[in-house]
């Protein structure tokens, strides 16, 4: 039998090589004109690489396969991108049209919980858009908390998901208010028809799909994420809307108004975000990012605030204060050792999406 491509290339070695060429060309990222200079956020943008490469090789290479599809956790404490949610668990999981899948397990009491189906592009053009979503509000949810959803192409009765052409991968969001006390849902999922299947071995073209794959996630991810943080640049330290349009078509969930900018502050700084009015919905949060939108370390720092665990103002509204040192407030967001990075609010769920006050004061003056 002649040796394909992909084998002559596991045996010569080329394969490997192709990989860590590539590797090395997504550090390029990392000095991007506009991106700081400075030896501390240079060290957090090759960590990021690094993060971005663990998750790229989990995806791409060790749980690819649509017939085979696992619910993973691939973006939390120590894997982060395009300003993931401290009050989030993201999972995800490979499918393909060609087939329909069932999501089963318990609802759990965590406060938000949405499912979509998405054509994820963030390897080959930086989107990824939204073919079907679902959410707890409209599931038929057993009284022990027990559901099953059917993710299809066509129609099905009960709780389904769409599945448009082009898709090819499940996103599950749980957003909690209060993780110390909501139980999060546990899911699985299944090709239907599976049954007694088992995945094929490994194969030279699975190997280089997967590595090459990965670094592409890997190149894709920083770049979109490095240029969406220069957009913000002109609007430092204030918080505008950002476009919602953009937002859903790099994966953002359909409930949500998104405010995304920059902030940077000088070591005598802070900075002063107020919501006067807080709109009926049914969550909301802000949090603080570096510059490559990863949220800061919020194991060991308050860097983000939501609905539940905020101080609230006797009219209602909030006050939150951005600063290095404990200003002796409530609603005290840390920057972590960071004096500059992006930023993001978002109002989920909510029936309007009020704007938001910023402005910088000295620490001495608050």
């Amino acid at each position: 039998m002649a040796t394909s491509d992909a084998e002559q290339k596991v045996l010569d070695g080329t394969v490997w090589d192709e990989f860590c060429d590539a590797l090395k060309e997504a550090g390029k990222i990392i000095r991007s004109e506009q991106a700081p200079k400075d030896a501390f956020n240079q060290a957090e943008g090759y960590r990021y690489l690094a993060r971005l490469l663990r998750g790229g090789l989990e995806g791409f290479l060790e749980f690819r396969d649509p017939m085979f599809p696992q619910l993973r956790c691939g973006a939390h404490e120590t894997i982060k991108l395009g300003a993931d949610n401290p009050d989030n668990r993201y999972e995800s999981a490979p499918i393909n049209p060609d087939y329909n899948y069932r999501i089963s397990g318990n609802r759990g009491t965590v406060d938000y919980l949405g499912i979509s189906t998405i054509i994820n592009k963030y390897a080959s053009g930086g989107t990824m858009e939204v073919t079907g979503h679902i959410d707890a509000r409209n599931m038929e949810i057993g009284a022990d908390g027990s559901l099953e959803i059917i993710v299809s192409r066509n129609q099905q009765p009960g709780n389904w998901l769409p599945m448009g052409e082009g898709a090819n991968s499940i996103t599950v969001r749980q957003t909690f208010q209060d993780r110390v006390n909501e139980q999060r849902a546990e899911l699985k999922i299944e090709r239907l028809g599976a049954r007694d299947d088992r995945p094929e071995p490994l194969t030279a073209e699975k190997l280089q799909r997967g590595l090459m794959g990965a670094v592409m996630f890997v190149q894709g991810s920083a770049q979109l994420f490095e240029n969406w943080a220069e957009s913000f640049v002109p609007a430092t330290n204030q918080l505008p809307p950002a476009d919602q349009d953009y937002c859903q078509s790099i994966g953002g969930d359909p409930n949500i108004f998104y405010f995304h900018s920059a902030w940077e502050l000088a070591d005598d700084e802070v900075l002063i975000i107020e919501a006067p009015k807080i709109p009926e919905c049914q969550t909301w949060n802000f949090q603080l990012d570096n510059w490559w939108m990863e949220s800061l370390d919020y194991r060991h720092h308050t860097i983000h605030v939501n609905k539940h665990t905020a101080h609230y103002e006797d009219d209602g509204s909030v006050r939150l204060v951005v600063s290095h040192s404990d200003p002796g407030v409530p609603n005290w967001i840390e920057t972590a050792g960071h004096n500059m990075g992006t930023m993001c609010w978002r109002w989920i769920g909510a029936d309007r999406h009020p704007l938001l006050d910023t402005r910088v004061a000295k620490l001495a003056d608050l």
